[in-house]
């Protein structure tokens, strides 16, 4: 197996578990973890969370599902960045 990708998730619906979005990206390969980012104070889901795959897997996975509609809601898919290594911002 190559490198794992991590890949950022937005605008998730608030009932997604987990194992929903395992489902979700299950055309696309095998997901070695998810993390479904909650509130730390409520308990509840803050809509976005990460998941973790085969790199060679990944591109094609975010390509498709970007922008996606799944339960109502238009998914933000796209590569994860390290906070301290994003890309620069434009300066326009």
């Amino acid at each position: 197996m190559s490198e794992a990708l991590r890949i950022y998730l937005g605008d998730l619906p608030p009932g997604a578990t987990p194992d929903d979005v395992r489902e979700l990206f299950a055309p696309h390969g095998a997901v070695s973890d998810i993390t479904l980012v909650t509130d730390p104070e409520t308990g509840e889901p803050r809509g976005f969370g990460f998941v973790t795959m085969d790199a060679t897997l990944a591109g094609p996975a975010i390509a498709e599902l970007d922008g996606c509609l799944w339960r109502g809601h238009t998914l933000r898919v796209n590569e994860s960045y390290d906070r301290g290594a994003r890309p620069p911002r434009r300066s326009w």
